[in-house]
């Protein structure tokens, strides 16, 4: 099982929000470059990094979070999955080539599912990945603030059916609130519709992680971990250790 951990990017700082409300932000440093440089000494094999002002449709501050991703990529040596504000193919051809290793989609999914169709075939499958983000059963867009669009159920097979291997599945109310995660819920999820999950929000101890890890034959296929990395009720090597397959 891998453990991401999350760094979400805010006019070229790292943050946190809780339940992705911008007005509850927490600032953990202005150095996202010096962040993603410690995870990977920590033992990381993957980070997970969201533009947030890209996802929340703030174009102009979506570039300095653009110029701090060329930094990063730039500095460490582990792949990057990157989210927020993908919504065409020139997007995403654009993260890909900047040395992105995986995509991951959220409201195009669900407006224009025919350009995940199209980056799946363009770009190839392991590329591409689907947000899940989910409030009461109903997935939301546009950085979480409307739902109602499609349900979770509906919106899971269409991705199966175009191809995408994995999703990332964020339950919203629990999302920086460090309440635990719903490890039930996804490894429903990947049992339903054999689609890889990655889970994500609430993730508040090392018992979340050993949860996960116990459900990895369902189909949980990694943690993301974000606001108690930063406050420090995890330690991630601690985390990664129990991710790791037993010998």
């Amino acid at each position: 099982m891998i453990i991401y951990p999350a760094i979400d990017l805010r006019r070229g700082r790292c943050v946190r929000l809780k339940q992705g409300d911008p007005q509850a932000e927490t600032v953990f440093s202005e150095d996202p470059i010096a962040i993603a440089l410690h995870w990977e000494q920590q033992g990381a094999e993957w980070l997970h990094i969201v533009n947030l002002d890209g996802a929340l449709g703030d174009s102009g501050a979506a570039d300095a979070n653009l110029a701090a991703l060329r930094a990063i990529l730039g500095t460490i040596t582990i792949p990057v999955q990157l989210g927020g504000g993908l919504r065409s193919l020139h997007a995403i051809e654009s993260a890909l080539q900047m040395g992105v290793r995986r995509v991951v989609l959220g409201t195009v999914a669900v407006v224009a599912p025919e350009i995940m169709d199209q980056a799946v075939r363009q770009f190839g499958a392991e590329c591409i990945a689907v947000a899940l983000d989910v409030r009461e059963g109903q997935v939301a867009i546009h950085g979480w603030q409307t739902t109602g669009h499609t349900s979770l159920s509906d919106l899971a097979r269409r991705i199966r059916d175009a191809g995408v291997p994995r999703v990332v599945y964020t339950d919203i109310q629990r999302d920086g609130m460090l309440s635990g995660v719903n490890t039930t819920a996804c490894a429903a999820l990947a049992q339903a519709t054999g689609l890889k999950v990655i889970v994500s929000g609430g993730v508040a101890s090392l018992e979340d992680i050993q949860q996960a890890k116990q459900m990895e034959w369902a189909g949980i296929e990694g943690v993301i971990i974000g606001r108690a990395l930063y406050t420090g009720q995890i330690d991630l090597k601690e985390a990664l250790a129990l991710a790791r397959p037993q010998v």
